[in-house]
């Protein structure tokens, strides 16, 4: 932990957990959605996606000092993946238990095209790209839930 870039790997520790280090990485994540949620529409949408690209080299790198494809305590896609979840969300306690729930079953499903992607593509955007599009699948579900007045 005493590597920046490993820090920000697994999330600030978050991704040490012995158990359900994804979860807790995701858990991790949500109060700093909160300040990122005072951001202007426009800010947080540059914020999250250059934290999208640095991840690519976070989780990369650090996957190579580790030796070990997407070890289970990196986590920063986790954290990515659940702002990008939460892009245009108002920052509540029922969103973000909606966010992280639905969040956490695409990321853990992997449903198609989760899935392929996630045995396909290899390397930093490799770990990325899996928790980008379960952000994106987890906000989808939402948006359709928020048009047919369902929330």
């Amino acid at each position: 932990m005493r590597s920046p870039l490993l820090l920000l790997a697994f999330g600030f520790g978050s991704g040490l957990s012995p158990k359900a280090p994804g979860t807790m990485g995701t858990l991790a994540a949500i109060p700093l959605w909160y300040l990122l949620a005072q951001l202007s529409q426009p800010a947080y949408i540059l914020v999250v996606a250059l934290c999208a690209i640095v991840g690519i080299f976070i989780c990369g790198s650090a996957a190579d000092k580790l030796g070990v494809h997407d070890h289970g305590g990196i986590v920063w896609d986790e954290f990515v993946g659940f702002w990008i979840t939460m892009t245009f969300l108002p920052a509540t306690y029922v969103y973000a238990l909606l966010g992280f729930v639905l969040f956490r079953l695409f990321d853990i499903l992997k449903p198609w095209p989760i899935s392929w992607l996630d045995k396909n593509v290899g390397g930093g955007l490799g770990i990325m790209i899996d928790d980008v599009v379960a952000g994106l699948a987890a906000a989808a579900v939402i948006a359709l839930l928020q048009s047919t007045s369902l929330l």
